[in-house]
């Protein structure tokens, strides 16, 4: 008898037990639209950020709800794009492509060392000893944190020991602006060509002496600029892209090319003022 009474009780506790879980499931269920995981298999699967959200998950719910359209994924190709317009009946967007951009052109080639870095070869241990040694304290040390850090393939160091950006892959994550100590890298619309690819804040053809292709802030860029379209802050010419910026006047008188027109195909472009770049090996190192 008591064997039942101990069987009944349990079971009666199940019932119990059952009947809560359901009326709390009910009470607690939310709702989730069945096409978010449509949407989210229509993704690229980066979950690189580059559309503003923290993965392609919370982006697939953005765009099922109408927060966000199809074409703010600039990684997506464009006919994957249109998949998701279709299947969610919305209009594509248009999104301009970000990517990461370079503000030195420092390599070996054009840039000392005051003094040798031996340790962990890493751009960010490098800097905690002194900036890196480099001659130039703003200047890429050249060490591939970025490209370590690039899950995407976009960026690979060159014979100079200086990062190039692949635009084609590159999905403006934002990892290499986040572990450049430095802060040489920035995120930027694709059509942003006139580039300045210097960080010096010095002023003067002093700065020569450390890299051959420094900005002087000789101020020419923004004598032959359109009228505002570039302003000399800190010693650096620093280019208003609110404007009108397909211009490549501002390249052409300037004498160590250090303002860049960016050629999608052949890469940065000098004006004819600049000195020619001929070396290939490194510059020898500072006299100590």
């Amino acid at each position: 008898m008591l064997f039942l009474t101990a069987i009944g009780a349990i079971a009666g506790l199940t019932m119990i037990l059952a009947t809560a879980l359901v009326l709390a499931n009910r009470k607690l269920y939310v709702y989730e639209d069945p096409r978010i995981d449509a949407v989210e298999d229509m993704l690229p699967h980066t979950n690189c950020g580059a559309c503003g959200f923290p993965g392609c998950r919370p982006f697939a719910e953005a765009l099922t709800s109408g927060e966000a359209l199809p074409g703010k994924c600039t990684v997506s190709s464009e006919e994957a794009k249109a998949e998701i317009a279709q299947f969610l009946d919305v209009d594509v967007g248009a999104e301009e492509k970000l990517v990461a951009r370079l503000a030195c052109a420092g390599g070996a080639n054009v840039a000392r060392n005051h003094a040798r870095y031996h340790g962990e070869q890493s751009c960010r241990a490098a800097a905690r000893v002194a900036g890196g040694g480099k001659g130039c304290f703003w200047g890429c040390l050249g060490l591939g944190d970025c490209d370590e850090v690039c899950d995407f393939d976009a960026i690979h160091m060159n014979s100079q020991n200086l990062p190039v950006v692949d635009e084609a892959l590159c999905t403006a994550c934002g990892d290499c602006v986040e572990v450049c100590p430095k802060d040489l890298f920035s995120l930027h619309k694709v059509s942003h060509r006139l580039w300045v690819a210097c960080s010096s804040l010095e002023a003067g053809d002093e700065i020569l002496e450390d890299c051959e292709v420094a900005c002087t802030a000789c101020a020419r860029c923004e004598m032959d600029a359109p009228r505002g379209l570039i302003a000399m802050k800190k010693n650096l010419p620093v280019v208003d892209y609110s404007r009108p910026h397909q211009t490549r006047v501002p390249i052409e008188r300037c004498p160590t090319g250090a303002i860049v027109w960016l050629d999608p195909e052949g890469g940065p472009v000098k004006g004819p003022a600049a000195k020619k770049i001929i070396r290939k090996g490194a510059l020898r190192d500072a006299p100590t």
